[in-house]
């Protein structure tokens, strides 16, 4: 199942090819819940989905990367007493809190959201080696045989993947497949589908449940 095709069809309603509507009933669910400022940061998200439609693809980028790195970051196990939760944007938005996968899921979805082609895009799990632990980023792909561009929240600006040697790529998927990464597509090797990734899967389920 194409995650982005269960977040238009279910969880946000289509308002044309690139902009969404959050359903009122989703809305008063998170100001009861969370409040006026969780309720502002969803109808801000679902602004930001109108005005991505009139940006270039470079802007689109750095509006999506800059917007999801606003929120502050807190591990799975502060935020959500577990060691590894994959929170939707509704959820991370909502709870004010994210880490780095809730941020490259909410980058993907949006960029999805505005038009931007699925075989350009990857989320890709990388070793951030200077920390010394797994992290998660959204890959951007302007040609199959580009030098991706990287939108991470440890750091603001979109470089190319050869700029970021602190970065070392392991596994990369979108709602098409699942690959065993390196730095360029022609040295990659396809593994399977996304549904390999049980938390992806999860994920998806959540999405179509409409749990927040």
């Amino acid at each position: 199942m194409k995650l982005f095709r269960v977040f238009f069809c279910l969880l946000i309603l289509p308002v044309n090819a690139h902009a969404f509507i959050i359903p009122d009933d989703l809305l008063k669910q998170v100001a009861a819940t969370h409040g006026p400022d969780a309720l502002q940061r969803l109808t801000d998200w679902q602004s930001l989905s109108v005005a991505l439609h009139g940006l270039s693809q470079p802007d689109q980028l750095e509006t999506v990367n800059r917007f999801f790195n606003q929120i502050p970051f807190l591990s799975d196990l502060e935020h959500w007493g577990t060691e590894d939760y994959w929170a939707t944007p509704v959820e991370a938005l909502s709870t004010f809190g994210a880490d780095c996968e809730d941020y490259s899921i909410g980058k993907y979805l949006t960029l999805r959201s505005a038009g931007v082609p699925e075989d350009k895009l990857r989320i890709t799990y990388v070793k951030a080696l200077e920390l010394n632990q797994a992290h998660m980023v959204v890959a951007f792909y302007p040609t199959p045989e580009s030098d991706p561009l990287i939108l991470d929240n440890l750091i603001n600006d979109i470089k190319p993947a050869s700029q970021r040697l602190d970065l070392k790529p392991v596994y990369s998927f979108n709602g098409e497949g699942l690959w065993l990464t390196k730095l360029q597509r022609q040295d990659e090797r396809h593994i399977g589908t996304p549904e390999r990734l049980d938390r992806w899967v999860e994920l998806n389920r959540r999405l179509i449940e409409g749990l927040k």
